[in-house]
């Protein structure tokens, strides 16, 4: 590594600043002068992955824990194999780094015909590409690199996005005079008379209203909404839900929570509580397909109240310029006012039934994991039948929920679970996974066991791809799989911490499993063998729904 400051060690400082303390990637020509500055950073650590798109998976999945997360790649070959998973970061909000180690710039200036590029001589290629999916993208000059770095990372922390991020390995070299001031990031933008009128039209809303109720989404969580509207719910319990795409952004053990709601798939008293309102509030909700059962919600036309991120909207007036968090303690002072002309139901949700079987099923199998959660877990699931089987769980106080309804990229959730861990070590990290989707990224179990990180995997074996076949095809040969032994697979990626490995099919033995795991101090992979057709009913609801959307 050079002595001197370089735009290598700006750029590392500026992310340890900002709360990026791990980087993802994979080694490659093109950054191994800059991967040298990474090793010898005082506050960052390198996380090699197996390959590119795990790695940005698992960055996506430190970023829903931390401030944002880094990735690095080599240009071309290993940028394009990322970018399903930086898509993915870019329709879900999450502010990801990536951060793309370039053929020097006096190469690129001559137009060399290099490896990993076209052979035409445009180095540009994969930035105009990455410009669908990044809300910045910027080429490091000699003249440029510490103001585009600022501006970058600025972008990606104001509009939770990624950003794109290409360093020549000579331009990484290149010194600068002296380490970066702190950023200073833009200041919220809050127009006091937008606010005004906001709390006017609400007010107006709110006071000829006799039930009031509240729905959460998933941008509560990447807008940091979480604590104001803990606190509203405290103080004010109207009841109030949270969408799969959404859930864990509100404490479900709170006595005015009804659950989650799924439109037309809802447990009936969930979509009484939450449709039958003269006002219902939306904190932070996109109504995607998979968690509305195709759009099947039906809340007031004309009784609606809609935070976003930046700007509230009550029927057809659009209130901008207010930061989500403002518009949630402007209804919270507001409520407190008018709470007592609201009818405020008892909310009495039914108690899980007793389930008898000795053969796992999937009603039984899940009613054992809602006994196994406990506090601050942090639950990852893959957007297939296990998703749909956690969907009615409810979360104890301070769990962590992280799924990808929107996106919806196969083989997420396993490399994201890598990137949660990290995040977080000392907390429980859960991932519930199908073997189809696990055959996607399973390589980064062998980066777990390599960095002895300790996550409680159960993955749901049921013979392929049960969320294909529910949708369409049941017997169809393209949803099969190859049927792994995966304990033995276990044994040969353990090479240096072992795994607790175990495989169940009758509900005692995962009883007794779940013994042995609630206190591991190992990684513990549980497959879990459970009837090929199986599902939850959740996803019979859902599957009928995306039936009906593909049709001709």
């Amino acid at each position: 590594m050079s002595k001197n400051y370089a735009v290598a060690d700006y750029l590392l400082d500026r992310l340890a600043e900002i709360g990026i303390h791990h980087f993802f990637g994979v080694p490659g020509d093109y950054n191994l002068q800059f991967l040298d500055h990474v090793i010898d950073h005082p506050k960052i650590t390198w996380v090699g992955c197996a390959n590119e798109l795990n790695a940005a998976y698992a960055a996506d999945g430190y970023a829903r824990c931390k401030p944002a997360a880094a990735l690095l790649t080599t240009f071309g070959v290993g940028e394009l194999s990322a970018i399903n998973g930086i898509a993915g970061s870019y329709a879900e909000y999450l502010p990801i780094i990536h951060i793309v180690g370039a053929p020097a710039l006096r190469a690129q200036r001559v137009g060399c015909l290099l490896h990993h590029s076209l052979g035409d001589g445009d180095f540009g290629h994969f930035t105009r590409m990455a410009q669908e999916v990044t809300v910045a993208q910027a080429c490091l000059t000699f003249d440029n690199a510490a103001t585009e770095i600022d501006r970058l990372l600025t972008i990606a922390l104001t509009e939770h996005r990624p950003v794109h991020l290409v360093l020549p390995c000579d331009v990484a070299e290149m010194p600068l005079i002296s380490k970066p001031a702190p950023m200073k990031l833009p200041q919220i933008n809050l127009s006091k008379k937008s606010l005004e009128n906001f709390i006017n039209a609400a007010r107006e809303k709110l006071q000829s209203a006799h039930k009031v109720s509240l729905l959460a989404g998933f941008l509560v969580e990447r807008f940091n909404a979480n604590e104001v509207l803990d606190q509203w719910m405290k103080e004010v319990p109207i009841p109030h839900s949270t969408l799969l795409f959404g859930k864990g952004a509100v404490d479900e053990t709170r006595a005015s929570f009804t659950g989650t709601y799924i439109g037309a798939a809802s447990e009936p008293q969930v979509k009484r509580w939450i449709e039958d309102t003269d006002v219902i509030i939306n904190v932070g909700v996109l109504f995607i397909d998979t968690a509305t059962a195709g759009f099947s919600h039906q809340l007031p036309e004309n009784g609606c109240i809609n935070i976003h991120p930046h700007e509230a909207r009550i029927g057809q007036q659009v209130f901008t310029q207010i930061p989500m968090q403002e518009a949630i303690k402007a209804l919270h002072q507001l409520s407190l006012s008018l709470i007592k002309q609201w009818q405020l139901p008892t909310i009495n949700r039914p108690k899980q039934a007793n389930i008898n079987g000795s053969k796992l099923t999937q009603r039984l199998f899940w009613h054992q994991i809602q006994d196994f959660l406990r506090p601050d877990d942090i639950v990852i699931v893959e957007q297939g039948t296990s998703c749909f089987g956690a969907a009615t769980l409810t979360l104890p106080q301070g769990c962590k929920f992280i799924v990808q309804s929107l996106w919806a990229s196969i083989g997420f959730s396993l490399a994201a679970t890598f990137g949660a861990q990290t995040a977080e070590p000392d907390r429980r990290v859960i991932l519930l996974v199908g073997d189809g989707a696990a055959q996607f990224s399973v390589q980064e179990l062998g980066t777990m066991l390599r960095d002895g990180l300790k996550p409680i995997i159960f993955l749901l074996n049921n013979e392929g791809y049960t969320v294909e076949r529910a949708i369409h095809g049941p017997e169809q040969r393209y949803n099969d799989i190859t049927l792994w032994n995966w304990t033995l697979l276990l044994q040969a990626l353990a090479n240096e911490n072992p795994a607790l490995t175990r495989q169940v099919a009758k509900s005692e033995q995962l009883q007794q499993v779940l013994k042995e795991a609630e206190n591991c101090n190992q990684l513990a992979f549980i497959e879990v063998i459970l009837p090929k057709m199986d599902m939850p009913e959740l996803l019979n609801s859902i599957s009928r729904a995306l039936q009906k959307s593909n049709a001709a």
